[in-house]
């Protein structure tokens, strides 16, 4: 069956600051139906890919500030928008998103491109999603750069998290460039407006409304036994390099649940402790990245 959806016209991502990339789309992703995906890929085909997978609200704009940095080492670029989120087409029923429909559209798309050689680099449902791949993809999955994010298995997340939700809930219409600007203060107020341009009204904002509620806090919700088995593979099977960067400032995903995530990770070394940087440590991450590529080598 054809999803309903709803594409944000191309006028409201003309200009944006610091975004030079030129747009790519799928929509033959089998499961999909038409769906249309938008993805950054820039560098060379045949090298090593970072797959940099966003979060909430936010859509592949996140990664400006460390696209460059991973492409000057002479690696490729793939950066996807998740349905619902950024150039990705929105399905306008709240019930269509899911765990699986994230994770099968992530799984999709990398076999549709092929990726190999994959640095998976997450944060907050980038990392939710992205950490329950590596043991779906173990022969192209080899590195790990992971920010300010977890794997949800049926407990609860401290009322920080849960003030969140409840604020997304009552705020159906969400003002994300306001949200970000004031999480971000240092973003210009033409960076904070590129985070909203997704969304030009409510009927736009399914998913921006849905991932708040979908996170696994509670037994039995959808996405807790592929969160179960990547932890097993994380803490008993995984065999590649990590890197782990922590925004101290962020009051949900801080330093104590980064630790328990370390402990999960087999071999991950101690963080990089971002001082100033918040949730959206993408937001601070040209460091972050350079500091990552020199651990491994790259640079």
């Amino acid at each position: 069956m054809r999803l309903e959806t709803l594409r944000t016209p191309d006028e409201r991502f003309d200009g944006l600051p610091d975004w030079p990339y030129a747009p790519h789309y799928l929509d033959d992703l089998p499961g999909y139906d038409g769906l249309r995906v938008y993805h950054v890929d820039e560098g060379p085909a045949d090298a090593r890919v970072f797959l940099c997978l966003h979060g909430e609200p936010t859509w592949a704009y996140l990664y400006r500030r460390m696209i460059p940095e991973f492409l000057a080492s002479g690696a490729r670029v793939v950066a996807p928008d998740l349905a619902g989120f950024g150039r990705s087409d929105k399905p306008v029923e709240d019930a269509v998103f899911g765990f699986d429909f994230h994770r099968d559209l992530l799984i999709a798309l990398i076999e549709r491109l092929d990726l190999r050689r994959i640095t998976l680099v997450v944060q907050d449902w980038g990392g939710l999603l992205g950490l329950t791949l590596p043991h779906q993809f173990p022969d192209r999955i080899d590195r790990l750069l992971v920010m300010n994010t977890t794997l949800a298995i049926g407990e609860p997340a401290g009322k920080g998290f849960a003030d969140w939700r409840a604020y997304v809930a009552a705020n159906p219409d969400l003002d994300v460039g306001r949200l970000m600007a004031r999480t971000c203060p240092h973003l210009s107020a033409a960076e904070a407006a590129a985070y909203g341009a997704p969304f030009p009204d409510v009927t736009y904002k399914a998913g921006v409304r849905r991932f708040p509620q979908m996170v696994m806090t509670e037994p039995g919700m959808d996405g807790i036994e592929h969160s179960r088995r990547a932890m097993e593979f994380l803490s008993n099977d995984w065999l590649g390099d990590s890197f782990m960067a922590v925004g101290m400032t962020d009051p949900v995903l801080g330093l104590p649940a980064m630790t328990r995530l370390r402990g999960v990770i087999r071999g991950c070394p101690e963080p990089m402790e971002v001082a100033q940087g918040g949730h959206f440590l993408q937001e601070w991450g040209a460091p972050v990245a350079r500091a990552a590529l020199t651990q491994w080598g790259d640079i």
